[in-house]
């Protein structure tokens, strides 16, 4: 006996839940991750994963593959991040007594080597900094990153030039300091 259209759409419903189960499951590192290597502040990272995962849900009949959910995971959170970071802008700043220090016994294993760098990429603009995320933390080509971000791939690769340099010359200013020291 088939199914009536009422349960149909009923068991649809709870297939369509499991997988949405599934894809936030698989893919939630993918977006903290993400978020937090832009940001560089893990309750942030982990609020914005949340609205990126709140927005999946809304349109989660729209996701055609597995390759569309991440390719639209990443360009979600790429503009919640750039988003962020303008309505930071628009916001006063905190003084410096109000900024709570991180704990010095607490170290995870990071992709970036040290904090030093990771505070370097930090440092980088807005557009910059996504760019050298998606190329380096997600390890994408500069094609995948120009369609995420919705900019030519040679701006992507001029992103890329500018930033690396500065990040070199960053660095080695770093190390003749610590040198000196």
């Amino acid at each position: 006996m088939a199914p009536k259209p009422a349960t149909a759409q009923i068991e649809q419903r709870g297939d369509d839940q499991l997988e949405f189960e599934s894809a936030v499951r698989d893919h939630q590192g993918l977006v903290y991750s993400m978020a937090y290597h832009f940001l560089g502040n893990r309750a942030i990272a982990e609020e914005l994963a949340q609205d990126v995962f709140l927005s999946l849900y809304r349109n989660f009949p729209n996701i055609k593959s597995g390759a569309h959910l991440v390719f639209w995971l990443r360009k979600v959170t790429s503009h919640r991040c750039l988003d962020y970071i303008r309505g930071q802008k628009r916001r006063a700043h905190l003084s410096l007594e109000e900024v709570r220090e991180k704990p010095l016994s607490h170290q995870d294993p990071d992709p970036f080597i040290s904090s030093h760098l990771r505070r370097m990429v930090i440092s980088l603009p807005e557009k910059a900094r996504m760019v050298v995320v998606l190329r380096y933390q997600e390890d994408l080509t500069p094609t995948e990153i120009a369609e995420i971000l919705e900019m030519p791939v040679n701006s992507v690769k001029s992103h890329l030039r500018r930033s690396l340099a500065l990040l070199r010359e960053k660095m080695s200013s770093r190390l003749r300091k610590d040198s000196y020291e």
